[in-house]
């Protein structure tokens, strides 16, 4: 805007019609049920908008907006103590403890996790970040006093079948684990989200290990090559160049 369009608004005053209400408004209404009350939940959830939920469950933005529409205002939202994935944990779990406080003085803290056998395979090499992510909709959950669980701690997998077989597994070879068994689906899917999350050929990854890329590689194999792909996340420079170019395809051969 140049000086002359300027001043065309030099003696201009906005004014505010007399009839508005300037005033915050309480979005809650004054006959809303108690947050002990049986009806509470279901009022609950009415305030979230449609955006909001997937299949009825509430995901954390609208976890944190309703939150502070009943609360009031958070002062503190984070986590707390982290438990980042083990070099020796071939599952990947991270586990986070998360809080949150709001003006009034009420705090509410929730611990949640994220391994391979809990979250969707395109997400499981942020194990750390969807961990957190569902301690603090659990603690936001927790302090609206609703029932039910958030979008982000569903799962598409069969967790209860995975983890069945892994303590099958264990069984199997007398409580120890059995390296030399046959790499798990598990270990197959992480190594190649990794693999795209890192732009690795993943057939040229188990070239490397002077093995073919196939689930018949051990489970001692399988984890030394999660190990390479866990300091190559720490360090990227340490990439070899004639890994790089992630191709899809390796995933059928």
């Amino acid at each position: 805007m140049n000086t002359n369009e300027e001043d065309l608004f030099a003696n201009v005053q906005l004014q505010t019609p007399s009839n508005t209400n300037t005033s915050v408004k309480n979005m809650i209404e004054s006959s809303a049920p108690s947050m002990l009350s049986i009806e509470w939940h279901d009022y609950a959830m009415s305030l979230f908008d449609s955006s909001e939920l997937i299949d009825g469950h509430p995901l954390v933005a609208g976890l944190r907006r309703v939150s502070e529409l009943v609360l009031g205002p958070i002062v503190f939202s984070g986590p707390t103590q982290v438990f980042p994935v083990q070099r020796e944990d071939h599952h990947g779990r991270a586990t986070v403890i998360f809080s949150v406080e709001f003006a009034n003085g009420m705090r509410y803290a929730e611990v949640a996790d994220s391994w391979e056998g809990n979250t969707d395979d395109m997400f499981c090499a942020y194990a750390v970040a969807i961990a957190s992510t569902r301690a603090e909709a659990r603690a936001l959950r927790k302090a609206l006093k609703i029932k039910g669980v958030a979008a982000e701690e569903l799962t598409k997998k069969d967790t209860a079948k995975i983890v069945r077989e892994i303590s099958n597994n264990k069984a199997s070879s007398d409580g120890d684990y059995n390296d030399q068994s046959r790499m798990s689906d598990a270990q197959f899917n992480f190594i190649d989200v990794k693999c795209k999350q890192l732009n690795i050929d993943g057939a040229k990854l188990f070239g490397s290990f002077n093995v073919s890329p196939s689930k018949k590689v051990s489970k001692k194999i399988a984890s030394d090559i999660i190990d390479k792909l866990n300091d190559y996340q720490r360090d990227k420079s340490s990439i070899v160049e004639a890994l790089l170019g992630y191709q899809q395809e390796w995933r059928n051969t």
